[in-house]
């Protein structure tokens, strides 16, 4: 992981201008944080290999593929234990209509974004989970709208909280 006081203004800049444009070319890139082609090219690629930079990617529209169904799914399992948490992660990465999954603490174990073609399947995902052994608890969340899909902070910048 990389120490957020290691990156400087320019390769802040460059995260910031990705963020807003991750098919910007790199002479464009250059431009916009001051730098020239080749030592701009450089720092991008030194971001990623760094892993600051983990992907990008294009933010597809869901409901037009025909995913009108979003819902936030909380897992609890019966019991925290390695293979208990192995089998489960495994199923979730066979799952391509799992869109994310964070593993928390609390009461909750894990949180899913899953996406369904309607509320019958997602219905159906759902109890796809409850029939796993390892799950103890299930609650959705369908997701009504969008109201903020925000970038990451950059830190240094006016609308970021320093760090402390």
């Amino acid at each position: 992981m990389t120490d957020p006081e290691e990156l400087d203004g320019i390769d802040l800049n460059i995260l910031s201008e990705l963020q807003k444009d991750g098919r910007i070319r790199n002479n464009e890139l250059a431009s916009r944080v001051g730098i020239s082609p080749p030592p701009c090219q450089r720092r991008v690629r030194s971001l990623r290999e760094r892993g600051v930079i983990r992907s990008i990617r294009a933010t597809l529209d869901e409901k037009q593929l025909g995913y009108a169904v979003t819902s936030f799914v909380s897992i609890q399992l019966k019991r925290q234990t390695p293979s208990a948490i192995e089998a489960f992660e495994a199923a979730v990465a066979a799952e391509p209509r799992i869109q994310q999954c964070w593993r928390l603490s609390g009461d909750t174990d894990f949180l899913l974004k899953c996406l369904a073609p309607s509320v019958e399947a997602m219905h159906q995902q759902l109890l796809k989970f409850a029939a796993m052994p390892e799950v103890q608890a299930i609650r959705s969340f369908p997701v009504l709208g969008l109201p903020k899909d925000g970038p990451v902070p950059i830190p240094g910048d006016a609308s970021a909280p320093p760090f402390k």
